[in-house]
């Protein structure tokens, strides 16, 4: 089939900043005056990034802070100029970067809706149709007759996204401006985008919540130090951007084939011969497995019943207060619960090399009736660093047989009574 027409494409962008000692050498390197001392350094916000994001796609960008998310986005609306690079956009385009931009600070709210409305092209009379729907959504009464600058966050991000969302754009940009606004104005945000998806619209979003990255996004780019680091599902960006943040992200992950993957691919039907491994290796999961209520080992629990998550851990070095985790996660890749031996406060010995454990966590069953996936994990800390001596995503499926789905992830088990 076919893909659709693209909405937005990059070719190696880079975006160069020079970096200077003291303010008086950025003047002298404006008027011409450094001759042959250099008085800067360069910093690569973006190293030759590439990219299309199609017709209709939720595309999702993450990476840590400094990885260049915000300058890519802040390039494709034309608040930035790249250094070199290319960038083409087939649509009209709303943005919502940073709190506020854009905005006049001494005007008002509905004053600062025309403003912005006449910078994107509309017509006064264009605005004054769409108005009624921007205050409705941004619902800060009488304050939008009130100067901008005595506004809370909140506020400026209500009205903010209420004007980007309302002006019919084909093409929305957000970076994180929704964690400023409260849970009930974020609740209306993503129906909006569930609108917006439905209507066929393309969405670029930018957000460290990677909830909301994989319950919203059809394909994720991550970034690291201005560079891409992969492309592809939720599921498996998330996955590497979390190496990426212990420091053990290598570009080849595909699930690491030695002789513990394999030996754990034989356990059972349920586990995962490409289950993704990373780690120091000083601990090694060398085996796992679910039992029922009975105790017998199985891929699947009757929801409403005890089961039990078992891992076997073999340390191969001395490691301090290690801890010992396990998660799950729907099909789409978004963590739904887990928990760990620190959180709980079960084990906070220390681990000698040779050292077998054997680690169970026992609990109910009260996820929906579905397919998920567990992960396991022994990782610490060395004096003040985060260490991962062992990590393996997505290693069991387990199902979860149900004969009764309440709405969401999880079934809060609810007495209904109702009065005669």
């Amino acid at each position: 089939m076919e893909r659709a027409e693209k909405a937005i494409e990059v070719r190696e962008v880079q975006k160069v900043y020079k970096l200077y000692n003291k303010p008086s050498d950025r003047m002298r390197d404006a008027f011409g005056l450094a001759k042959r001392e250099k008085l800067y350094k360069k910093h690569y916000a973006l190293k030759g990034v590439s990219f299309d994001v199609y017709k209709g796609e939720t595309v999702g960008i993450i990476g840590t802070n400094g990885s260049g998310k915000s300058t890519i986005l802040k390039i494709i609306t034309g608040v930035l100029s790249a250094t070199s690079g290319e960038v083409g956009v087939n649509g009209r385009i709303s943005a919502l970067l940073e709190l506020g931009a854009g905005f006049n600070q001494e005007y008002n709210g509905i004053e600062n809706v025309y403003l912005n409305g006449t910078m994107m092209g509309f017509s006064d009379a264009e605005i004054d149709e769409k108005l009624p729907a921007i205050l409705e959504f941004a619902d800060i009464g009488d304050y939008v007759y009130q100067p901008v600058k005595t506004y809370s966050s909140g506020m400026f991000v209500r009205l903010a996204f209420a004007l980007a969302i309302n002006i019919e754009p084909e093409i929305l940009i957000v970076d994180e401006a929704l964690s400023v606004g409260d849970v009930f104005f974020q609740a209306r945000c993503y129906h909006k985008f569930e609108e917006f998806k439905r209507a066929g619209k393309t969405i670029v979003f930018v957000s460290h919540d990677l909830s909301s990255i994989s319950k919203y996004c059809d394909r994720v780019i991550l970034l690291n130090q201005g560079e891409i680091l992969g492309e592809g599902s939720p599921k498996e960006m998330i996955d590497a951007y979390k190496q990426v943040l212990v420091g053990q992200y290598t570009k080849d992950i595909k699930g690491i084939e030695n002789e513990n993957t394999q030996m754990l691919s034989e356990l059972s039907e349920a586990s995962n011969p490409k289950a993704l491994e990373y780690g120091t290796k000083q601990a090694l999961i060398k085996e796992f497995y679910v039992t029922d209520k009975k105790g017998t080992r199985t891929g699947a629990v009757i929801k409403g019943e005890e089961f039990t998550v078992h891992m076997r851990v073999e340390f191969t070095d001395n490691v301090p207060a290690p801890i010992f985790a396990f998660s799950i996660k729907n099909v789409r890749g978004t963590e739904i619960t887990g928990t760990n031996t620190m959180i709980e406060k079960a084990y906070l010995k220390d681990a000698k090399a040779g050292d077998i454990k054997d680690i169970s966590f026992t609990q109910k069953m009260s996820l929906q009736g579905g397919e998920y996936l567990i992960s396991f994990g022994v990782t610490g800390y060395n004096k003040d660093n985060f260490e991962v001596y062992h990590r393996l995503y997505d290693a069991f499926n387990i199902t979860c047989v149900s004969d009764k789905d309440t709405v969401g992830f999880y079934d809060m088990v609810s007495t209904i009574t109702v009065s005669e």
